[in-house]
């Protein structure tokens, strides 16, 4: 019944999301629609080559060769990938030095070109011209990554441009899996599934090219950039230059790792369903048909998730689902006893086949969940002007990743691990790596309990958000009525905010190490230590020169009635000493609740309101720091709440 219920919401979810027109408008529009698909296309026809090989060689490997088929499964996507290690960082440079549109034509006229020699490879049945093609291709896509992600913030506008992101996502993601769908249907039709192959392949190389001819101009964004003649010189550069962007770093780690877990689980999926499901390609293509759909439900709800911002606390989110599904496929697989050879239908009327398709439609899902919101973090928080050679950067770090995966593959099959083990261990693995990325990066938990807490207990409306800044300092004050008003306001912000709060609850033992790496500053009354007051200003006035948001509650404590309390002179203090605009913002809902200092029975306060209740947030517009008194400032806060509490 749960599993219905996940069904419905997300289903709706992807409903809501297609029917918006902000993100798919752009489609209907030349500077965004065309280039859409032209990377679609080229994704798409990577797949549809890339899987057929390895169908064939699955279901078919002694017209081809005597080597090991577990091993050629974990080799050819390993092949695939060894450009970006190569060639990433040089493709970088080609991105930020010649006009865009001329360079992806000439990448599609490679594409052209490599589709031709595998053809005749194809029809040949010549397996290492394939492979030489699996390189070609590998290189295509080298070339090709830079230049889809430095193009967009030029021909789009700003507001537009987490929405076209989202769709390239989803276009890539899911041009990607289509393509391992069609590769797999197409190669095994007899007799002519190799020429099928080879006929469509070359066919999308050409649609892609001529979708190309439609992309306007886009200027480069360093012409006078000298390509380095060592692409290991350039490729150390770049990493040494995204490591200087911490959280722009782990991200692209996290990225990373989500192609390394992907990376392991697709590549074991023809031998799974061949020996362990005993079933034919076509239930290999189901197996991708169910992670497809998956996947692209999960990327095109993100937006919808999230409030149409950036919400990372997504990101822990689909961490947990990708692990606790693919530890359900465990037990699915092994608890599958089916030994007669069964098509679509028959292995649908399994014993446990659905528990399956569940577990791969629930990990695509929650991997789109992962993935898409990193990739925003990592676009939104890096210099744009070195925005190309970061991506090269991160796909470096992606190949090398995935040329890991399938090391580490292929060294579980030779230790004698079956693909079910296979798909348990790369479970635990994804466990411990994300609870060290986040132990690092403790804003992804933190941005997660706030995504948690809004779209669980409580229903949070919000109210003039656009006066939140995009970029640049600021400070934000607000009334307090509860433990969890840091939490909602950080649940509604668009940036990370540093709030400043009490040193007595900064300190509390366990959370104070959470307190600390949210950056969170604390302060005291004069009264209790003059010395931590004064840090907590100077503390204050750093960050508002780093340009950061800082959050304070100038009450400088809870309400005990519901009312706003008189503010204090801290805040006129903090733009005295470092002047930035002041937003005012009211909190409404939250008094009578369990986590307020409501006088009512604690067993009454917890059902207040019943689940899912109301909350608002109203923000006002910025206001001068010459005119930012405590009294102006209780007064916007007031007005801002009207009679709600």
């Amino acid at each position: 019944m749960s599993g219905f219920f996940i069904a419905v919401f997300f289903n709706r979810c992807f409903y809501q999301t297609l029917m918006s027109s902000n993100q798919f408008s752009l489609l209907r529009q030349r500077r965004f629609g065309p280039f859409f698909w032209t990377q679609f296309l080229g994704a798409f026809n990577d797949n549809v080559f890339k899987t057929a090989l390895l169908t064939i060689l699955t279901y078919d490997a002694l017209s081809w060769t005597a080597m090991d088929v577990g091993l050629l499964n974990n080799l050819i996507p390993g092949l695939f990938i060894l450009p970006f290690v190569l060639f990433s960082a040089t493709a970088g440079q080609f991105a930020e030095k010649f006009e865009k549109s001329r360079l992806t034509r000439y990448v599609k006229v490679l594409e052209i070109c490599i589709m031709a020699v595998a053809g005749f490879g194809w029809m040949t049945h010549n397996l290492w011209l394939l492979v030489a093609a699996i390189v070609g291709m590998g290189l295509h896509s080298t070339l090709f990554g830079p230049v889809k992600y430095a193009y967009l913030p030029q021909q789009l506008k700003a507001e537009e441009l987490i929405g076209g992101n989202g769709v390239i996502e989803m276009g890539t993601f899911v041009g990607i899996l289509l393509g391992e769908v069609l590769g797999a249907v197409l190669v095994v039709q007899k007799p002519w599934g190799l020429a099928l192959v080879a006929s469509a392949t070359f066919g999308v190389a050409v649609l892609g090219w001529l979708a190309s001819l439609r992309i306007p101009l886009t200027p480069a964004s360093d012409p006078d950039l000298k390509i380095s003649a060592n692409p290991f010189a350039e490729m150390a550069r770049n990493l040494r230059f995204s490591r200087g962007n911490r959280p722009v770093f782990l991200a692209m780690l996290g990225n990373s790792w989500f192609w390394f877990y992907g990376a392991i689980l697709l590549a074991q999926f023809p031998l799974f369903a061949k020996a362990y499901l005993h079933g034919d390609h076509n239930v290999f293509v189901l197996l991708l048909t169910a992670f497809s759909l998956g996947i692209g439900i999960g990327s095109l709800s993100c937006e919808r998730l999230s409030g149409r911002k950036i919400e990372i606390g997504l990101v822990p989110f689909g961490a947990i689902g990708l692990s606790i599904f693919a530890v359900d496929l465990y037990f699915a697989g092994s608890g599958y006893t089916n030994t007669t050879p069964v098509g679509i239908y028959g292995f649908v009327a399994q014993h446990g086949s659905l528990r399956i398709l569940f577990d791969c439609v629930l990990i695509g899902l929650f991997g789109g969940f992962y993935v898409v919101p990193l990739f925003a973090l990592i676009q939104t928080r890096c210099d744009r002007k070195h925005l190309s050679r970061t991506i090269a950067g991160m796909n470096i770090l992606n190949a090398l990743f995935m040329v890991a995966a399938a090391l580490l593959a292929m060294l579980m099959l030779g230790a004698g691990l079956n693909i079910p083990q296979i798909f348990l261990a790369t479970a635990i693995l994804n466990a411990l790596v994300a609870a060290y990325i986040f132990s690092l990066v403790p804003e992804f938990l933190m941005r997660f309990l706030a995504w948690l807490l809004i779209h669980t207990v409580y229903r949070v409306h919000s109210f003039g958000t656009e006066h939140l800044p995009r970029h640049g300092a600021a400070v934000l004050v607000c009334n307090h009525v509860s433990y969890l008003d840091a939490l909602v306001i950080m649940a509604v912000s668009p940036r990370p905010i540093r709030f400043v709060m009490d040193h007595a609850i900064f300190t509390f033992p366990v959370l104070s190490w959470l307190f600390r790496a949210a950056r969170a500053i604390p302060i005291a009354p004069a009264r209790e230590d003059e010395q931590v007051l004064a840090r907590a200003y100077d503390e204050i006035a750093d960050a508002l020169r780093d340009g950061d948001l800082v959050c304070i509650f100038p009450e400088g404590k809870l309400t005990r009635d519901g009312a706003i309390d008189a503010f204090r002179n801290g805040i006129a203090r903090i733009v005295e000493q470092t002047p930035a605009p002041v937003i005012p913002m009211a909190l409404r809902g939250l008094w009578g609740g369990l986590f307020s200092r409501s006088r009512h029975n604690p067993f009454e306060r917890a059902f207040r309101g019943g689940p899912f209740s109301r909350l608002e947030l109203a923000v006002g517009a910025p206001i001068a720091p010459e005119y930012a008194t405590p009294a102006l400032l209780q007064q916007k806060v007031g007005e801002l709440r009207g009679d709600s509490k």
